[in-house]
């Protein structure tokens, strides 16, 4: 399993688009056994989600998404989880352990992007 955290350094984002990378976790197992990150490519409408979906990711986790993410991640077969704060690695630890779980807070205006609660 392939899970993305939108991250800023070591931890989740409040905005999906506006990261500065994504945090790369390969898990077997319920357990982490890889970490890369990548820088974000860029915020463009459509593109992240599938830059996403293309290298393999199951699971996407954020604080915040756009319904438009959302919907091409759906598309992708991509699970999506918002709402999620603090560090990245124990933001999966959780979800692996099945302790996270999203709130469904989509964002409706990019304008304010700092401004995401759902």
């Amino acid at each position: 399993m392939r899970i993305a955290v939108a991250s800023e350094g070591s931890f989740v984002t409040g905005h999906f688009g506006h990261c500065d990378s994504f945090t790369i976790f390969d898990a077997e197992n319920g357990a982490i056994v890889k970490q890369e990150s990548i820088p974000n490519p860029g915020h463009r409408p459509g593109f992240l989600p599938n830059f996403l979906a293309d290298r393999g990711v199951n699971v996407i986790i954020s604080g915040g998404m756009g319904g438009g993410a959302v919907e091409i991640f759906n598309e992708r077969n991509v699970e999506v989880i918002v709402g999620a704060s603090g560090e990245a690695k124990a933001a999966v630890e959780a979800y692996l352990k099945g302790d996270l779980k999203t709130t469904g807070s989509v964002c409706h205006e990019h304008q304010h992007h700092g401004e995401c609660h759902g």
